[in-house]
């Protein structure tokens, strides 16, 4: 087993698909999802520290429908709830275990999930695991969705991101919305990346729209913009009753910690405090692009989000770029099939605010640099 494993990893190596673990010490950050840098903040990690002073339990102590239950859970979820208005909230111990519970569970029930071509890992995942047809709809073309769902009979989940991972791009909620009534389609939209940085008070681009009543579920997780770590599903409270029933990862898991449980409410307060029109994101955003359109044989993704895709064709020219990025100081990393499709590997590009316009400066020219010196040895 271990020459096969090896042999496995050879040929990842010999391919430039070869993953690995590194520590990003004194480098600038423009890798991490702490999109509020709210996993750095001092008034937070002082909040939580004074919330837990009350509570002595380290671990949940068993799976929620066994000892891990607790009233701090259930107070949690109902003010997540009324946050994004929302009827209830369910908690998961991580973003990968909602999208793979909630699509393995409800995918015993429908006949069809229609997936956007570009959804993240963890929905295929939980496709995977349920027993219902599955099929991709172009990137974010509510026409083709449309095409797609013309075609077929018997209940329908459609699923989206509001804000995708890789290229940053937005979501057309509304027509996605319109296509999915027209054909009686239950849309989940996962807002991992939006909440903290779209609608009022960082409630996510579904609750900007005025849409959450016109949704099945949404996915919100606790990793990005809120600093913390977890997930949970809004929706009804049918939805709620049924995924602790038949929800795998929620059944048979360890629930998560008072510990994660109060850090998670500390950051929920602190967003609903936050003053979004002092944030300087867009202004950091409109600033990288602007200097990245002078880069020359790469581009970058259409996005206004906190995400910025720098396409880098190729896998070693990516990693060699990102390489050298590296070496001048900052954090980012390489982006390579098969989590992109080949051709279009990039370098994903994250956006803080407690990032400054010198350090935008900064990268760009070390971009540039490194594109040019790659371009002549590859």
């Amino acid at each position: 087993m271990e020459t096969l494993l090896s042999d496995k990893l050879k040929a990842r190596e010999s391919s430039g698909m070869l993953r690995s673990l590194r520590i990003a010490e004194n480098k600038i950050d423009f890798c991490s999802n702490d999109y509020l840098g709210f996993a750095r903040s001092a008034a937070l990690r002082d909040a939580i520290r004074v919330a837990e002073a009350d509570h002595h339990s380290v671990g949940s102590t068993g799976s929620r429908l066994l000892t891990g239950h607790s009233a701090l859970a259930d107070r949690l979820e109902a003010q997540i709830a009324a946050f994004h208005a929302s009827d209830t909230a369910l908690l998961f111990n991580s973003g990968y275990d909602a999208n793979v519970g909630l699509f393995a569970a409800l995918g015993r029930m429908a006949a069809t999930i229609v997936y956007d071509g570009l959804i993240h890992a963890s929905v295929h995942d939980g496709m995977r695991l349920s027993k219902a047809q599955c099929i991709p709809f172009q990137h974010n073309d509510p026409k083709h969705l449309e095409q797609v769902l013309a075609s077929l009979s018997g209940q329908t989940i459609v699923a989206v991101e509001s804000i995708y991972s890789m290229d940053g791009d937005a979501c057309d909620l509304l027509a996605m919305v319109e296509v999915c009534e027209r054909y009686d389609a239950a849309l989940i939209v996962d807002e991992a990346h939006a909440v903290g940085i779209f609608g009022e008070q960082g409630r996510g681009l579904v609750h900007w729209h005025g849409l959450q009543h016109r949704v099945f579920a949404r996915l919100v997780t606790f990793g990005k913009s809120l600093g913390c770590h977890g997930a949970a599903v809004l929706g009804s409270d049918v939805l709620k009753q049924y995924l602790i029933n038949h929800a795998r990862p929620l059944i048979y898991s360890t629930f998560t910690s008072p510990h994660a449980l109060i850090s998670i409410k500390c950051a929920y307060d602190m967003l609903s405090e936050q003053d979004f029109s002092k944030l300087k994101i867009c202004t950091l955003i409109a600033l990288l692009r602007a200097e990245s359109s002078q880069l020359e044989g790469v581009h970058l993704t259409p996005s206004t989000s906190t995400i910025q895709g720098l396409i880098v064709p190729g896998a070693a020219r990516c990693r060699a770029v990102a390489q050298q990025v590296w070496e001048d100081g900052f954090d980012v990393r390489p982006i390579v099939a098969p989590t992109v499709a080949r051709g279009s590997e990039r370098i994903r590009i994250c956006l803080h605010e407690f990032n400054t316009e010198e350090e935008i400066l900064s990268l760009v020219g070390s971009l540039k640099r490194a594109i040019s010196s790659t371009g002549k040895q590859l």
